[in-house]
């Protein structure tokens, strides 16, 4: 059996950003907000609004170069958490909307990613989505977990994998 470029992309964005919509309903209840948003790990780092723009970025733009689509635009204007959990939502919609064939198709579509400097990559879209796009992501998410946790917001492990639920396997007698 294979995994299918649908089943390690959408599923995964769509986990980690629930998750991380639920992280900021557990920060509201426990730190200012103000304080909160102006977090970061380093001071050349970005702060956490920047974590979750590029978390949405990763996931809406791969998905959608893997597919040979457009990519909704989304200014980078989140200035509070309900705009946040707005970004994760909309980014969610969209790469859930997406046609599992599409991206199926795109396995060998030939993705480029340029940055600014006029440099870049060019890859597969499955090289693509396994060598950058989801490890890009998790950047992003992992950054945006710990510029809350390192700001006392009582995360754990359980936090990062919500999506799994309790676990399914009854402890034995």
């Amino acid at each position: 059996m294979s995994i299918s470029i649908h089943g390690i992309s959408v599923p995964v964005f769509v986990n980690a950003l629930r998750n991380m919509s639920a992280w900021l309903d557990k920060a509201a209840s426990e730190k200012p907000e103000a304080d909160l948003l102006l977090g970061r790990l380093a001071p050349d780092m970005r702060p956490l609004p920047a974590q979750y723009q590029m978390a949405s970025d990763s996931a809406k733009n791969a998905v959608a170069r893997i597919a040979g689509i457009e990519a909704p635009g989304m200014p980078d204007v989140e200035a509070s958490f309900v705009e946040l959990k707005e970004r994760c939502a909309k980014t969610i919609a969209f790469v859930e909307s997406v046609d599992a064939a599409a991206l199926a198709s795109g396995a060998e579509r030939e993705v480029e990613l340029k940055f600014p400097n006029g440099m870049g990559y060019r890859f597969t879209g499955q090289a693509y989505l396994t060598g950058f796009a989801l490890p890009n992501f998790f950047f992003h998410v992992t950054t945006a977990y710990g510029i809350l946790r390192s700001a006392g917001v009582p995360l754990g492990k359980p936090d990062f994998l919500q999506h799994l639920g309790p676990p399914n396997i009854p402890v034995a007698k």
